[in-house]
């Protein structure tokens, strides 16, 4: 809250988005710095940083860490001497007795003067709080310049609960710290409901959002304010690092308003999925201190978006590709394959695969003998591979990226030890569909991958005119029933009347559900739809229900 120039009580807030990590020193260090970035700008009262800020979130299990608790609260105290004539809102874990509490404090004059206890837990999707915290059950409000300001900790806005709390107490402005992960649509979702809070209840809420990567989930940032109308007035960047001041003015009819006349932008969502992958893809390789990475590249739509973003992730000098061809591979796809490391300005190196197959045959001979050739010849190509590619990333420090898409991943499409080899899959949750999108969506702002890689028939070229169509239906069908069916559980029946035929519908579940003993050996990656695979989908391998 910003003292205004005049006598006229006039509320305000500043809003910090910092990047996560699980480094309590570092953590405390970007507070300091963001709080001392927007002194030298202007005269703040309030600033106000994320939910679990100090950790970082989701922290799991290192919570119930006693160290890492003690640490927390001793860097929490020390940033209470940082600024003692302002106040700090921030948020971090505290452990009374035998429970622990996901806290929003406010720090002012060397010590805490105010500490709300976060009452709504998420248990759903990817969240885990009721295995972690105890909830609290009463408002947090602290007077300044004669406002009285509410606090309130991410899942509590999506309630009404803490908010009709805050109201009936008396709060003229809401502080809504969060944690608030990424997925599609995400962001409408939130303005539609913090805007439509601050206009029932008519107090202006600002809403503080992390911004990073945490393993497979990507924090967007877009932190924003509405005034007692339910306007938004501010929103911060997507995806980046950003802060800003935001005031307010009471009005002689009772309404908050605010200052701001800024214009915000309008949300674009093949925009935010690619920042998310690019995002997500940065912050695990560089938080995890992977020195490059490396990509099998088949000459494909999926190797060669997944090049783009790790290129666009960490720079084209840490990008490595290999096409690995074989006497199923195709000349159109080599020329591929080096067009597009060219274009990226990326290291690009071809390492055949044919003596590696054939003295792995000629081991196996005298086992296979009699047997027909079927799959296995198949799998065993894509496993010379990732064989090669670990060797890589052994000698080398550098992380394999898988390639595979959320598609393929759905129904099995790939090969365990092979083009599943890798420490972290990009497109993991990205549907093929939605792949293509992003592909032509990249090409608008430099064309980088070769039209002919978007334009042709995708192939795994593991056997003779192979196509991905010989074995699975055409993908906007194969999309479709993945949405119904593992994002939104509907079951056979409804996905049926949706307008599916039935023998697809029966052969793609079949093949959903006896593939989730691959998908719990594959490596994690970004999230970006509303139900990932991985801890947002979490089904029994051993089960009769859906076999």
């Amino acid at each position: 809250i910003r003292r205004p120039p005049r006598s006229t009580p006039k509320p305000s807030s500043a809003a910090s988005d910092v990047y996560k990590r699980q480094d309590i020193a570092g953590n405390l260090e970007l507070a300091k710095n963001s709080i001392s970035k927007l002194s030298k700008e202007s005269s703040p009262d309030i600033f106000l940083l994320t939910e679990m800020f100090i950790t970082g979130y989701p922290p799991e299990d290192l919570i119930l860490r006693e160290d890492l608790l003690d640490q927390a609260y001793e860097a929490i105290n020390e940033l209470s001497n940082f600024r003692p004539e302002s106040f700090i809102v921030i948020g971090y874990p505290k452990k009374e007795g035998d429970s622990i509490f996901n806290c929003a404090g406010v720090l002012r004059s060397n010590s805490i003067i105010t500490e709300y206890k976060k009452q709504e837990l998420p248990n759903y999707e990817v969240f885990d709080e009721k295995r972690y915290f105890q909830p609290g059950d009463n408002p947090g409000i602290f007077e300044v310049n004669g406002f009285r300001v509410g606090l309130s900790v991410c899942e509590d806005i999506w309630h009404q609960k803490v908010i009709t709390q805050l109201h009936d107490k008396g709060a003229d402005l809401v502080l809504n710290i969060n944690a608030s992960p990424f997925h599609l649509n995400k962001i409408q979702e939130r303005k539609k409901l913090i805007s439509g809070h601050a206009s029932k209840f008519s107090m202006p809420i600002v809403y503080a959002n992390q911004v990073g990567g945490q393993d497979e989930l990507v924090f967007d940032g877009t932190s924003m304010a509405m005034d007692s109308k339910g306007k938004q007035v501010l929103q911060l960047a997507k995806f980046e690092e950003d802060q800003a001041v935001v005031s307010f003015l009471s009005q002689h009819d009772g309404n908050i308003l605010s200052d701001k006349s800024e214009v915000i932008p309008e949300d674009s969502e093949l925009e935010e999925v690619y920042k998310a992958l690019v995002l997500g893809a940065k912050d695990y390789i560089n938080k995890n201190k992977f020195p490059g990475v490396l990509i099998g590249s088949s000459g494909g739509i999926d190797s060669a978006l997944t090049a783009v973003i790790a290129a666009d992730a960490i720079g084209s000098e840490n990008v490595r590709s290999f096409m690995m061809p074989f006497k199923f591979t195709s000349d159109m796809s080599v020329e591929d394959a080096d067009k597009l490391a060219e274009n990226l300005g990326i290291k690009h190196s071809i390492i055949p695969i044919g003596e590696i197959y054939d003295s792995f045959q000629n081991s196996l001979e005298c086992e296979f003998k009699g047997l027909e050739p079927d799959i296995t010849e198949e799998n065993l190509q894509s496993r010379c591979r990732g064989v090669i590619l670990m060797a890589l990333s052994n000698k080398s420090g550098e992380i394999v990226l898988t390639t595979g898409n959320k598609s393929e991943t759905a129904v099995g499409y790939s090969t365990l030890y092979g083009d599943t080899a890798g420490g972290f899959g990009v497109l993991k949750d990205v549907p093929k569909t939605l792949v293509y999108e992003l592909a032509r969506y990249r090409n608008t702002i430099s064309k980088v991958i070769p039209e002919r890689i978007i334009d042709r028939p995708p192939s795994a070229e593991l056997a003779p005119d192979q196509q991905d169509s010989d074995s699975l239906p055409d993908y906007e069908t194969l999309d479709k029933i993945i949405e119904l069916y593992v994002e939104q559980d509907k079951s056979k029946k409804e996905i049926e009347e949706s307008g599916i035929e039935r023998g697809i519908l029966n052969r793609v579940i079949r093949l959903i559900d006896f593939s989730e003993y691959k998908r719990r050996q594959a490596p994690l990656g970004v999230k970006i739809t509303s139900r990932g695979f991985g801890k947002d989908r979490r089904y029994p391998i051993t089960n009769k229900f859906l076999k």
